[in-house]
């Protein structure tokens, strides 16, 4: 029984590290969609300022200046996308690790649950047993 106490609290541990490692990887996937959010509500900003501009009047200098910027935030989606896209995948993996973890402290308890039942199985023979040795003691002396 102690070997599956010692096995319990070792499984344990091991799960609380996966949900540890879990929920960083859930932390680091909704902050790289936040960062994509922010990257595309700015592009969408800097597009309602250059549309503003091109309406006032514009010249060529700085309207390539615009399009650069805005080609530089396309980038910058794109490379927040595919790191969202990798932090999504590590979730899923994370996930799967904690929830594989927690089949294994099933069966575990499982294990022990049935040790306590074949340890309370044998106490309640021996226990039986005991009152039954009582009994007929009891019987033999009254029949005396």
């Amino acid at each position: 029984m102690k070997q599956l106490n010692t096995l319990y609290k070792f499984e344990l541990e091991k799960e609380k590290k996966a949900s540890q490692a879990l929920q960083a990887a859930e932390l680091d996937y909704q902050q790289n969609k936040e960062r994509l959010k922010n990257v595309s509500d700015y592009r969408l900003e800097y597009m309602r300022r250059l549309n503003q501009r091109s309406i006032e009047g514009i010249d060529s200098a700085t309207y390539s200046h615009f399009h650069a910027f805005i080609a530089k935030l396309d980038n910058a989606a794109l490379q927040v996308k595919v790191a969202a896209h990798q932090a999504q995948a590590l979730v899923e993996t994370r996930k799967k690790q904690w929830l594989d973890q927690r089949k294994k402290i099933q069966a575990v308890e499982l294990l022990r649950d049935k040790k306590l039942a074949a340890l309370q199985v044998v106490a309640n023979k021996k226990e039986q047993k005991m009152f039954d040795e009582i009994a007929t003691q009891q019987f033999i002396r009254r029949q005396r």
